[in-house]
């Protein structure tokens, strides 16, 4: 008979008499609280200083910020990046390396020009009537304030960096550092002002970068163009005659600077005649053109044709040439009175369109390049021999041009004008279209203002992709060491995290064109070069060329140093610069300022190459620092690539050994998040109602190598899991409240229990170090969150909180459970300290008392490999088993209320597998069950007994315990009262109680 009840003999509280857990760290974190604290402690105890002051001597590892845009509150995606680097500073600083973070601040350039113009348009000032220098120090200004701004809510966030003396690209020292970069590249002849179609953007009136640029759907008006054949005299092509070329363009507006038409040589052409047609139909029966063959039904369907024939086919290349659509129009005095050639080119297919490509040099790279291929058949008398300039900045066509003058491509907010509209007019009253519509694609935008922008033929600033480098000593080159090569070769030589990042910028690098680099803007680093305005032969100069000349170079740069870049604009002329040595009257100051991701393209070299903190050296164990850069996927076209091509091209190599990127951060459905959407997640909010330490485990748990996904529901999800985590961490400062310096247990003396935790130990430190080293944080996430759900709350500290409570205070096995607690607790804390930054040092210094110790000062921990046990570890998994099938008998047991904890249970275990049943020989099998016995017999077990599908060979028949409930640690058994000084409590819990009170009296 079982008797569950409470003795009527207790008269003492035995929860007294319990080493139950105690601590002070609260279950409730209290996180936007508790952080801000946190933080205001590590300024207070210098942990930056303390962190390089333990970090000399070891290998540097150094992660180079990109520097975001100082221009507003930071996003959740600013959140993501700056914990990523963060998770990266503080777990390579813990496996061992000095590793240092920098933070720095990208100040120039169209984002903040931007708001300053917003500002002065808010106020009805015109920024054209502000001196220049006056309009930079308003810009300076408002960089400065968000810097302050963005400063604390990056800390906030738990980044531990350099927050008192980040760098800036505003900084005079930079801005100097920046033109030097700049002047090295004229040195080298890689610098060059060209005049070709670049991107344009008229809000913003400056041409853009690749980087700069994204793709949006877009409606463009689409026209089929007829261009008259010019008939050569040939017989063969005499039904030509009165034949037109057809060409489908998406921009109509640049009809009036076509000067060619493309075709493919291998694509199949023909001459259609149409036989039937609507009469007020632009195409008329009997009318001619020539078109792919494979195209030849969706022209004709677009043209509203019923019926058509194929004449013949035809070789484009015996055309010749046609005339311009506009030839001959009435207003145009003969502007477009010139024949049109017929041009080869392999970027034209038969997949769309008419199978002809119109060519206009002035607003298409493929378009300037035919014309840099065939220049001598271009026959346009106005251009003399020049790519036609059409448009202006504001996108208007220039007073030049008849009929459009003044019409503009899109206006000042980016919204279309009545350019397209003119053309497609004029076309039609001409005659010369068969066809138009309107088409939904993808059409290159601003990056910045988000508006439509266009190719656009204008003077600008480039450097050489192909051009060999001038790099010897007495300015010698060496034949194809070219900046593509330099920056191809030094891909190779960089390890891409994840791996397909070396494919996307690789094929980046070799397809690019050569690199836009003037802004036509006020802001930022200009691109201190002079440029000679007529032949200078005394000093070895023609008219065009680039001033070389060191001395020149270092007075700007000791201008900068003193002044900033607006000494620059300070004076008109630059006679500061050239003299005594030139007159300034011989040259032009170029006023252009340098593309911002040249600026930040530069930064390795006045901070990485200027900070003796982050330089980087070769070891004496022939190793080699190493430097990270970490941003967005987006970088491989953006900071990644410049920084490659300005390190590459005035240094020779990249400026980073490893390249880590992430993705971007979407809603919980997948989607973009916008305002008018309302599904904007601000890391601001998440601290303020949940802390930084949910965002940092959001960051670390997910797969950053692709797009994340945030929203209320799934940060409930990681609320709970750091709930979970923390109560686990609370459990074990609360049971080593207990735990003394003195009653260490060696691991040889240990239990077998405690022995395969500390085998455990070993496992996760391999994994976790691995996983650090490789960048890899939801593996660390994953690994310790099983670990400390599955080995230790579920099962470890489940089986061992009776001998934790219970067990008297000398218990070999108490003392040897504390031990490796001490120890688990030890690894947990620092082994996430990367990523629960805040949570692991409220931890630390709950277990450790210290006005100026942290987590953060300390290493990962090192594990003696001698605790390694594979036997043991297969042992327990085999037991371990078997305990799954009795835990899932009592299961029900309980949910049918026959049982209420599962010490009243003493079930009988029928095992038939001999593996498993050899794995329980001198197992307390019911004190790893928590039972208060078990019977365990060899065999199959009752039909009836309880098994589970996945653990063959083990039956469970449940069993009620025999005895009385032990009146301190509850549990069931014969032995309750066998020791008549304590006659309500087990042997084990008498001695434990003797022992007590023999202490208190002592004491």
């Amino acid at each position: 008979m079982t008797d569950t009840s409470v003795p009527a003999l207790q008269t003492r509280d035995y929860s007294q008499t319990l080493f139950l857990p105690q601590t002070d760290f609260p279950m409730r974190a209290g996180l936007p609280q508790r952080e801000p604290e946190i933080l205001a402690r590590w300024q207070r105890i210098g942990l930056y200083s303390r962190l390089r002051q333990a970090g000399k001597g070891r290998p540097r590892f150094v992660l180079h910020d990109g520097p975001p845009y100082a221009n507003g509150n930071i996003h959740i995606g600013h959140a993501l990046n700056k914990i990523l680097k963060d998770m990266v500073v503080r777990s390579q600083q813990m496996l061992g390396h000095d590793s240092n973070y920098v933070p720095g601040w990208d100040c120039h350039g169209l984002p903040i020009e931007w708001k300053i113009e917003e500002e002065y348009r808010a106020r009805g000032k015109n920024k054209d009537e502000v001196p220049v220098v006056e309009f930079r120090r308003e810009c300076r200004a408002f960089a400065e304030k968000w810097i302050a701004v963005q400063r604390e809510e990056f800390k906030r966030l738990g980044v531990e960096g350099d927050w008192e003396n980040p760098y800036t690209t505003m900084a005079y020292e930079a801005e100097a550092q920046i033109a030097r970069e700049l002047m090295k590249f004229a040195m080298t002849n890689q610098l060059y002002r060209g005049s070709k179609p670049v991107m344009w953007s008229i809000v913003e009136r400056t041409a853009l970068a690749e980087a700069e640029v994204e793709y949006q759907e877009h409606t463009s008006n689409t026209i089929f163009v007829k261009f008259p054949v010019v008939v050569s005299g040939v017989a063969s092509e005499a039904d030509l005659a009165g034949a037109s070329v057809v060409i489908w363009t998406t921009t109509p507006w640049t009809i009036p600077a076509n000067r060619a038409v493309a075709y493919h040589p291998n694509i199949e052409y023909g001459l259609y005649r149409v036989t039937a047609a609507p009469e007020d139909n632009w195409a008329q029966i009997g009318d001619t053109f020539v078109l792919a063959t494979k195209l030849a039904d969706e022209v004709f369907k677009a043209a509203k044709v019923d019926a058509y024939e194929k004449v013949r086919a035809v070789d484009p290349a015996r055309i010749g040439s046609c005339a311009h659509p506009l030839r001959g129009v009435a207003g145009a005095h003969g502007f477009w009175d010139f024949t049109v050639p017929l041009l080869p080119a392999d970027y034209v297919t038969d997949d769309a369109g008419t199978g002809f490509v119109h060519t206009a040099p002035g607003h298409g790279a493929d378009d300037y390049n035919t014309w840099l291929n065939h220049r001598a058949a271009f026959t346009a008398p106005q251009d003399q021999g020049l790519v036609p300039h059409t448009v202006g900045p504001d996108g208007a066509y220039y007073e030049t041009i008849p009929l459009f003058a003044g019409a503009r491509v899109f206006d000042d907010k980016g919204k279309e004008g009545g350019a397209n509209r003119r053309v497609i007019e004029a076309l039609a009253a001409a005659g010369a279209l068969i066809a138009r519509g309107r088409m939904k694609h993808q059409y290159p935008h601003s990056w910045r203002s988000k508006a439509p922008l266009i190719f656009r033929n204008t003077p600008q600033w480039f450097i050489a992709m192909d051009k060999d480098i001038q790099s010897g000593p007495r300015g010698e080159a060496r034949a194809g060491d070219t900046l593509r090569h330099r920056a191809l070769e030094a891909i190779k030589r960089t390890r891409w995290v994840p791996a397909a990042g070396e494919r996307r910028i690789n094929g980046m690098i070799e397809n690019r064109p050569d690199w836009v680099i003037s802004r036509q803007r006020a802001w930022g680093v200009p691109i201190t070069v002079f440029v000679a305005r007529r032949d200078l032969p005394e000093k070895g100069l023609k008219a065009g060329d680039v001033l070389k000349d060191e001395k020149v170079n270092d007075r700007i740069a000791e201008a900068f140093l003193d002044e900033g870049a607006d000494a620059w604009f300070a004076d008109v002329d630059g006679a500061r610069f050239l003299a005594p040595d030139y007159d300034a009257a011989d040259f032009e100051k170029v006023d252009d300022i340098l593309d911002v991701w040249f600026d930040s393209g530069s930064t390795h070299s006045f901070t990485l190459e200027a900070r003796d903190d982050l330089k980087t050296r070769r070891r004496i164990d022939g190793g080699h620092d190493q430097v990270m850069y970490l941003e967005g996927s987006d970088q491989h076209r953006g900071w990644f690539h410049s920084s490659l091509l300005e390190s590459c091209g005035t240094r020779g190599r990249a400026p980073y050994d490893i390249v880590l990127t992430h993705g971007f951060v979407l809603d919980e459905k997948g989607e973009k998040m916008s305002k008018s959407k309302g599904n904007v997640v601000a890391p601001q909010e998440v601290m303020r109602t949940s802390g930084a330490d949910i965002l940092r485990l959001w960051v670390a748990a997910a797969d950053y190598s692709d797009d994340l996904r945030i929203g209320p529901e799934i940060l409930k999800t990681f609320v709970e899991t750091y709930r979970k985590l923390r109560n686990t961490i609370r459990w074990m400062l609360g049971t080593l409240h207990h735990f003394h310096g003195h009653d260490l247990v060696p691991a040889a003396k240990m239990p077998e229990l405690e022995r395969l935790m500390l085998h455990r130990l070993v496992e996760l430190d391999t994994v976790v170090r691995e996983a650090y080293a490789a960048f890899d944080y939801k593996r660390v996430v994953a690994a310790l969150s099983a670990f400390m759900t599955t080995d230790l709350s579920a099962f470890y500290f489940d089986v061992r909180k009776d001998a934790l409570y219970c067990d008297p205070y000398s218990s070999l096995r108490r003392k040897a459970a504390l031990t490796v607690i001490d120890q688990i607790f030890r690894c947990i804390t620092i082994w996430f300290a990367p990523i629960l930054a805040f949570t692991a040092e409220e931890a630390w210094i709950a277990r450790f008392p210290s006005e100026t110790g942290s987590v953060h000062l300390e290493q990962f921990p090192t594990i003696p490999s001698e605790w390694k046990d594979e036997k043991l570890a297969d042992r327990w998994a085999r037991i371990r088993r078997v305990r799954r099938v009795v835990t899932g008998a009592l299961e029900i047991e309980r949910a049918a209320k026959r049982i209420g904890a599962s010490l009243e249970a003493a079930p009988v275990v029928h095992i038939a597998d001999a593996d498993l049943l050899a794995a329980l020989k001198g197992v307390d099998f019911a004190e790893v069950c928590i039972t208060s016995g078990v019977q365990i017999t060899k065999g199959e077990g009752p039909a009836e007994a309880f098994r589970l599908d996945d653990v063959p060979g083990v039956a469970v028949v449940p069993a009620l315990a025999e005895g009385r409930k032990c009146a301190r640690s509850w549990k069931i058994s014969p032995d309750v009262g066998s020791d008549p000084a304590y006659p309500d409590v087990t042997p084990r819990d008498a001695a434990a109680l003797r022992e007590w009170d023999a202490r208190n009296e002592a004491a």
